[in-house]
């Protein structure tokens, strides 16, 4: 269907020739009227290792600063990086192409773009590939592509195919590339909600570029099928381009591998601190070795075990070096390429702010830091190397980063943290796996992956695990890609009446929010809509639809006789409904009815103050905490308010108290409350993105918040001044999951009256101890340690009564073939009171044990043996059966007991009888035992 989309101009009259690969039959142009194969692996290999494909060698510095210059001097204008974690989007975490910066509002033409043509040099992380990094000798987890975009639509063309297509073979001919070379393949692209037409650009096997020329949206009414989703033309067309800055510099110094190429120095530090590394960049066997393997490593499947197995059979052979000692070679080293790369992913994470967690991008990070400090273990590598350490030889490549000590220390205080939870893991998982084997006998590639998800339990903890007990677990080659392909989008919360209601709204026009114009109002007109399903939508409203974490207002409609209650309020696609309590007695507003709305004044002013506390907050927050806070989620409800932000430990009471105390001096200061509505890039180049932590608000304009030094793109309700909070009062803070700390608070009427119950509790406590406040916690303190005395002694005298009952139990208990059989019961007695006796009776040999009791209906029962090896045949899950009926719960207590819990109504009379038949069944079924064993 796009076929007609590669006719284009700059080919023919540049003379160009469109043939089709005789080996993948893939269409591709080129210059030269000799080449028959595509350019692209597998059909051609990498002619380039050892055979530098540029006039001269490029660092990543010079290569970016060649390509940024050759495009500002052709009118584009250069643009700063976004971070590698994708704050603007809800879809993604990550930042995975250039063109993901401007997606989906600057495609889809709600906002504009920051420039018009523009050059940029973006940081991309990418962990589909994560398993094959090192293996390769090619795949990154980070890599930077640079791009030009040019953003057209139908009233403005900057420039098209013929200029791209222009721009990128120019740029390669600067270079030194020999025209020969280059070859263009027809391969259409989709990805984020966009396709098009595009040309993947290859040279000596590599492919360097890819050429998008993107008009395409997805459309579920759409006529052009690409990879199996449907699209259609939009009104913009965008030029879409990745130039992979990393390969650039590697096709220029022709290395045997891309990490030699990026990283010589690094390497070489990390090389003469492992034990198990022998890397030598002279060694014309290690050259030969790992030069075939980056050349041929493209003509197999990545992810096959056998296919790696065959690949490494051919190189010992082209090599005349035995297999196993071909991997002793290149296993250690592939591994250091791969923390190389690896450690270089978290530099850029880190520093762009992401926090190891179980959740979102922080998920990511840590995968990343827990398969960097496996592979450290297995090279070797040097005890006092961590990899902060290696981090900071990064810093020599990154400029942004390098003077940036505070944040540096922050990201040391976490790697040392999350080294120390990695430590713990690896104790605490082998006790998990362990149990799982003994229960289960195999752990299959599905549960490896859970226990990482649910536990952080690296694949390789298992597999050394299951091997202690003989079991083989095979770890797939693409295990890790596999667990992160689970986390690396997000799943988006559409909104749930979107598709019940959106056909009858979708001929109104948008509803005046008349709630922001004027926050002091409560009353108002407005004309009816449209009617149905007990919702009524307005002209205008007062009425604060539910979003960002605070409620709806509530309220009264009314018309002639007839009033409503508000009940909620939605708002779908800037319309908003407001959904009436007609008490089953029908509707009477009909459409273009003026009605009075009034709103819930108090409902709504605790909401305000609750919004604007939360902003408060989490500018205190950040003050006391670092600036590496992120909002994770909030909710505000009319008993108080709660901010979820990212931290990589626990905080402290005293950072509470600073953190409260922050708050209320922005309170006391009575500081403004500025609004503003600005167009969405405009905003994002004035403050950053950190206007997003509240979320990312769809629209071509924002609604900028700025309270104190924090500023949000929030739709919420606010205060004027800060000083109409009147007090902010935290009550809680807790971890509720590994990376994330939630503040529960309390703001104005509700804050106080938080107060003043406590102080109440208080005066109830002084007074019932008959004390002044002054004492109390001294009295409280005194009582506790008395308690924890008396506790002591009641425990001794517990112990003492249990050596007594045990010695009732020895005197009393019958021997059978020198096994003494005991038995003892007594009513109302606790499991732990039982579990005594047992530690008494385990220190005596050939003994098996019932002890019972009976309380509140029900019987627990827990029978303790030693037998020794001479009745190991013998099932007490047998006696069991044999003595009880109707058990609801058996099992295996501790070692040498088994406990069964069952309920049972029986009165006083029948008691003692129901007693008696046990002990008989008791002892004359281990008698049956024993005297026939």
């Amino acid at each position: 269907m796009l076929e007609n989309e590669y006719n284009i101009d700059y080919f023919i009259d540049n003379h160009f020739i469109k043939k089709v690969c005789i080996k993948c039959n893939k269409t591709f142009w080129t210059i030269d009227e000799n080449r028959n194969t595509c350019g692209d692996t597998p059909c051609n290999v990498y002619d380039f290792i050892g055979n530098p494909t540029f006039n001269k060698l490029y660092t990543i510095n010079n290569m970016r600063d060649s390509f940024i210059n050759f495009f500002k001097n052709r009118n584009h204008k250069h643009i700063s990086r976004y971070p590698v974690v994708a704050r603007w989007r809800s879809d993604i975490f990550l930042t995975i192409a250039s063109i993901a910066n401007f997606q989906p509002f600057v495609t889809s033409g709600i906002a504009n773009p920051p420039a018009n043509p523009l050059v940029i040099s973006q940081p991309c992380i990418r962990l589909n590939d994560i398993d094959s990094v090192g293996k390769t000798g090619r795949h990154l987890t980070t890599f930077e592509m640079m791009a030009h975009h040019a953003f057209n639509n139908t009233n403005k063309e900057v420039y098209w195919k013929n200029n791209t297509i222009e721009y990128c073979n120019d740029f390669l001919l600067s270079l030194g590339t020999k025209k020969e070379a280059i070859t263009y393949i027809e391969n259409p692209w989709s990805g984020g909600g966009n396709a098009g037409a595009s040309v993947e650009v290859m040279v000596n096997g590599l492919e360097l570029a890819t050429l998008v020329f993107m008009n395409l949206k997805e459309s579920e009414n759409g006529s052009i099928l690409i990879k199996n989703k449907k699209y259609k033309t939009m009104d913009n067309y965008i030029v879409d381009t990745g130039y992979g800055l990393e390969r650039f510099v590697w096709a220029s110094k022709g290395s045997p591998t891309i990490y030699d190429s990026l990283f010589p120095e690094i390497l070489d530090e990390l090389s003469s601190q492992s034990i198990e590394v022998k890397r030598d960049i002279d060694d014309n066997l290690q050259i030969e070795i790992f030069s075939t393997l980056a050349k041929y490593s493209s003509l197999i499947d990545v992810e096959n075990s056998n296919s790696w197995f065959n690949l490494k059979k051919n190189i010992s052979k082209k090599v005349n070096i035995d297999i196993n000692k071909l991997e002793q070679i290149i296993e250690p080293i592939q591994k250091l390429y791969a923390i190389v790369d690896h450690t270089r992913s978290l530099t850029y994470m880190l520093f762009d702010g992401i926090i190891p967690s179980n959740v979102k991008s922080g998920y990511l990070s840590r995968l990343i830091i827990r398969r960097v400090l496996r592979m450290m273990e297995d090279i070797k590598l040097n005890k006092e190397l961590s990899i902060i350490d290696i981090i900071k030889l990064h810093l020599n490549n990154i400029n942004e980063y390098k003077d940036n000590n505070e944040k540096l220390s922050i990201i040391e205080e976490i790697l040392t943290l999350e080294e120390q939870k990695y430590n713990n893991t690896i104790i605490n998982g082998k006790k998990i796996i362990r149990k799982k084997i003994e229960k289960e006998k195999n752990i299959s590639t599905e549960q490896m992956i859970e226990l990482y998800d649910s536990h952080g339990i690296t694949p390789e903890i298992t597999k050394e695990t299951a091997n202690e007990y003989n079991i083989n677990v095979e770890i797939p080659d693409n295990i890790y890609s596999l667990i992160s392909s689970k986390h690396d989008t997000s799943s988006l919360k559409k909104n749930k009446y979107s598709s019940l209601y959106n056909e009858k709204i979708e001929h109104l026009p948008l509803t005046k929010k008349m709630y922001y114009d004027e926050p002091e109002r409560f009353e108002f007109e407005a004309v009816v809509l449209d009617v149905f399903d007990n919702y009524i939508i307005l002209d205008s409203t007062l009425f604060y639809p539910e979003g960002g974490g605070q409620e709806s207002d509530h309220g009264t409609i009314s018309s002639g006789l007839f009033c409503y209650n508000v009940i909620d309020v939605i708002m779908i696609n800037e319309k908003i409904l407001h959904k009436i309590d007609t008490n089953d007695s029908g509707l009477l507003i009909n459409k273009g009815d003026i009605i009075v709305g009034k709103v819930d004044q108090y409902r709504r002013m605790i909401f305000t103050k609750h919004h604007t506390a939360t902003h408060i907050i989490n500018d205190a927050a950040k003050k006391v905490l670092g600036n590496h806070i992120w909002q994770f989620g909030s909710q505000i409800t009319m008993d108080g308010a709660r901010l979820d932000v990212t931290h990589y430990k626990n905080i402290t009471n005293e950072e509470l108290k600073q953190i409260e105390t922050f708050a209320n001096k922005t309170i006391m200061e009575n500081k403004k409350v500025y609004f503003e509505i600005l167009e969405r890039t405009e905003a994002e180049q004035k403050y950053g993105f950190v206007l997003y932590q509240g979320g990312v608000p769809t629209g071509k304009y924002l609604r900028i918040v700025k309270i104190g030094t924090d500023v949000e793109a929030c739709s919420g309700t606010h205060c004027l001044v800060t000083g109409t909070i009147g007090l902010i009062k935290i009550t809680k803070i807790e971890r509720i999951q590994d990376g994330v700390e939630r503040i529960e608070f309390k703001a104005g009427e509700v804050a106080i009256e938080y107060i003043q119950k406590n102080n109440d509790l208080i005066l109830s406590s002084c007074s019932l101890l008959n004390i002044s406040k002054e004492y109390l916690l001294k009295t409280i303190d005194k009582f506790f340690l008395e308690w924890k005395q008396q506790k002591k002694e009641i425990i001794k005298l517990k112990m003492d009564l249990s050596m007594c009952k045990y010695d009732s139990i020895i005197k009393n208990c019958i021997k059978i073939n020198n096994i003494s059989i005991c038995y003892y019961f007594e009513k109302n007695l606790e499991l732990k009171d039982l579990k005594n006796l047992i530690s008494f009776i385990s220190k005596k040999e050939n003994i098996i044990c019932l002890l019972y009791t009976y309380k509140n209906n029900v019987f627990q029962y827990l029978l303790y043996y030693n037998l020794g090896d001479s009745y190991s045949s013998i099932s007490l899950n047998e006696i069991i059966k044999k003595l009880f009926s109707n058990i609801n719960y058996i099992s295996k207590d501790y070692e040498n007991s088994i406990f069964i819990s069952y309920k049972k109504t029986i009165d006083n009379n029948e008691l003692e009888s129901y007693l008696l038949k046990i002990k008989n069944d008791y002892y004359n079924i281990l008698k049956y035992y024993f005297k026939n064993s």
